[in-house]
């Protein structure tokens, strides 16, 4: 023979009265808390916003800089050809010194030695 199976509701708590300090005290309590808790995920995610936009500006600024590194390589390589093909003209470059051939008052060789005489 089956059994009949019995279903008990559980016990239902009275609410705690609101008027009491006590309890007052905690609503207050989870209040602020909520309140904390709240501004201290609108500061993370402002901070995490912030930092965001740090790094797509220092992206940007570090394409900027590999940018003119390659351009003032380019630019160098340029200068050092010109340097190549103008040594072998250069009736000075033979014979000076490096002191001699870039003077300290900031005349370039070029300036210097290769003037037309």
């Amino acid at each position: 023979m089956k059994q009949a199976v019995r279903y008990t509701q559980p016990m239902i708590q009275p609410l705690p009265d609101p008027s009491s300090s006590d309890d007052a005290k905690k609503v207050m309590r989870r209040e602020k808390n909520r309140i904390a808790a709240q501004k201290s995920r609108m500061r993370q995610t402002q901070k995490a916003d912030s930092l965001h936009l740090e790094s797509e500006n220092l992206e940007k600024e570090n394409a900027a800089l590999r940018k003119e590194v390659k351009q003032l390589t380019e630019e160098a390589k340029y200068l050092t050809s010109v340097l190549s093909s103008h040594e072998p003209l250069c009736t000075g470059l033979t014979s000076q010194t490096p002191d001699i051939l870039y003077p300290p008052h900031h005349t370039s060789y070029h300036q210097w030695q290769c003037l037309p005489a």
